[in-house]
């Protein structure tokens, strides 16, 4: 599909850590194909910033707060719906990796507060996106993971085993919420984003390297894959998880 297609006319969705890096990529995506977005981040400035990016109020709005803090997700949801009228896509992109190493020597709060933020969070978004509309009139929702879910990656462990978790409850709310909800999530490998820059800067061309495609991801290459599998052109897909990865995984990396 190319970037003119107009799948989301009249369609309204929520991404979730969207000012910058993968979550504007995404909403960009959805925004040049129709869609009305709400973006979500923890600095209003960057926020709004990037609701004028995307083109302003007619299109984007901007609510500031904490992925995990559950008045923020009421208050997003509620002012989706009062804006644009519907909440009908759903991107828990937020994620977070505030430690390196190994995971033997994690601090226990750091783990837990990777856990609260990449799944939990994640987890009730589609609580609350489910009961305030998508229970009655359907939609489609897309999880964020990481190729670190797939296989182990030292020293990303934890942060990787919390998206193996968001892969398997994207499988099960899958089977919970067919046929007129869709839950699929993707897994990207490195992505040119300041998330991203401790695993390639200084680094890029050697990173990259062990990709088969030869370059690191950008945030087109992810928003074009959700762009897909919110549509209606991935009506029968559910459940899944799809890894984009400039086919890194083929040749055992990570």
């Amino acid at each position: 599909m190319s970037a003119g297609t107009r799948r989301f006319d009249g369609r309204t969705a929520i991404v979730t850590g969207a000012s910058r890096g993968i979550g504007l990529g995404i909403a960009e995506r959805l925004v040049e194909e129709g869609a009305r977005v709400c973006i979500t981040a923890r600095n209003d400035e960057a926020l709004q910033e990037a609701v004028v990016h995307l083109g302003g109020p007619e299109v984007a709005i901007g609510v500031a707060g904490k992925a995990d803090d559950e008045s923020h997700q009421d208050e997003v949801i509620a002012k989706t719906i009062e804006a644009f009228g519907s909440v009908d896509h759903l991107v828990n992109n937020t994620g977070i990796n505030p430690v390196y190493g190994r995971m033997i020597d994690i601090d226990l709060a750091a783990a837990a507060k990777i856990f609260q933020v990449n799944v939990l969070s994640a987890l009730a978004w589609t609580q609350k996106v489910y009961g305030a509309w998508m229970e009655a009139k359907g939609g489609s929702v897309v999880n964020v993971a990481s190729v670190a879910g797939i296989k182990p990656a030292p020293g990303i462990g934890f942060y990787g085993a919390s998206k193996a978790m968001l892969i398997h409850v994207t499988e099960e709310l899958a089977v919970e919420l067919g046929p007129n909800i869709r839950v699929n999530s993707v897994a990207p490998a490195v992505v040119k984003t300041k998330f991203a820059t401790a695993l390639y800067e200084g680094k890029e061309d050697e990173v990259s390297a062990a990709y088969p495609l030869k370059r690191l991801g950008v945030p087109d290459d992810i928003g074009s894959a959700v762009a897909f599998l919110l549509s209606d052109d991935a009506a029968w897909l559910t459940g899944r998880n799809l890894v984009i990865d400039g086919g890194l995984t083929l040749t055992g990396g990570v």
